[in-house]
């Protein structure tokens, strides 16, 4: 069987490269006779692969000194209490919800303290970015929140907010490693793997030096401390030994696709082929506002639910699969990360031009 276009929000696409590679080690992995799903965590052959992976990332990412990098499980949505239970120590935090995993995080943060919604885009469906010049931030906020790029709006961050002094904190699961970041910008980011950097089950947290203490929420499992996982290295229990070998392959196939500038202007690229024909339909039309679109997740509708449905369909036999929108927006969505070949997306326009001219 041919592969299809996977346009997933997540599970999503990997490069072919590195699942051609996987299968080849998966019976041997270099001659250990093992396959990596079957090794101990604490082997010398999986030690290299998880230093190796970390040295790779923060190659790509230019990461600094002072920060750590952190293999966690429990995907992007523990983070939601990790993250307040870590650094809410005047027990005020301020959010700009901008889309649905934002609004669940600075939920889940009102558990621990006041957390204070600064900024929203809510009153438009999320269809864009809130202007965050001048917020209203609070005096004793331990931290500032964002997330960097909707899922399920297609918005983006173009400029990080003015956080006035205090450590901004941003989740970038759906915009890992699909453009260059100033990570000294950042007290921490975070993002679950299975949207651009590999397969579920994995979030990589990197996270300034000086926030990982013992001093935490009273009452916080040991598991939610980053300090435990930065002083074991990230193998205080046995972590995601598949996922982060997996992910090791993807940096060393972005490293080879020239890093980050060079995916940068490939994503733009991609992007712009389905944002040009958006722009000229007169069946399809964009979500958001031009200037808030994100790179990575492209919604878009007709304005007729049973054309929506029909469209969905008969892209899937025509082999785009997973085009259907988010259930609480409807409409379809191409979520085009770094794996999806330019190809893809042009092959994408191409049928919703065709789809187009036979249902005018």
């Amino acid at each position: 069987m041919s592969r299809v276009y996977n346009f997933s929000a997540g599970p999503a696409v990997l490069p072919e490269e590195v699942l051609r590679e996987v299968q080849q080690e998966m019976l041997d992995y270099r001659g250990s006779g093992q396959s990596v799903m079957e090794m101990s965590h604490r082997s010398r052959v999986f030690d290299e692969i998880i230093k190796e992976a970390e040295a790779d990332l923060r190659e790509l990412m230019a990461i600094p000194e002072n920060y750590k990098v952190l293999f966690l499980q429990g995907g992007a949505s523990l983070q939601f209490a990790m993250i307040p239970m870590n650094l809410m120590k005047n027990r005020v935090a301020d959010y700009i919800v901008t889309g649905q995993w934002a609004k669940k995080a600075w939920q889940e943060a009102q558990k621990y303290g006041k957390a204070v919604k600064i900024a929203s885009s809510e009153d438009q469906t999320f269809s864009y970015i809130p202007d965050c010049s001048d917020l209203p931030i609070d005096d004793d906020a331990d931290y500032v929140y964002i997330c960097q790029n909707n899922t399920i709006y297609g918005t983006a961050f173009k400029k990080l907010p003015d956080t006035k002094g205090k450590l901004l904190v941003a989740d970038i699961s759906s915009c890992f490693l699909s453009e260059p970041v100033d990570v000294s910008k950042y007290g921490i980011l975070y993002g679950g793997v299975q949207k651009n950097v590999g397969p579920a089950g994995m979030v990589i947290a990197i996270v300034r030096e000086d926030l990982i203490t013992d001093d935490v929420l009273e009452g916080t499992p040991t598991m939610m401390k980053y300090k435990t996982h930065a002083d074991a290295d990230s193998l205080y229990n046995t972590p995601n030994c598949w996922s982060i070998y997996v992910c090791g392959k993807v940096f060393k196939w972005l490293k080879q696709m020239g890093g980050l500038e060079a995916m940068r202007e490939r994503n733009v690229k991609k992007a712009a082929v389905l944002y040009d024909f958006l722009d000229e339909s007169r069946m399809f039309r964009g979500t958001v506002r031009k200037e808030d679109r994100s790179l990575m997740n492209v919604p878009f509708v007709t304005g007729d639910k049973e054309l929506d449905a029909r469209f969905v369909k008969e892209a899937e036999a025509a082999g785009f699969i997973n085009l259907k929108g988010h259930r609480s927006v409807g409409g379809m969505r191409a979520s085009i990360y770094n794996a999806m070949p330019m190809e893809g997306v042009e092959k994408l326009a191409a049928f919703m031009k065709k789809f187009e001219e036979e249902n005018r």
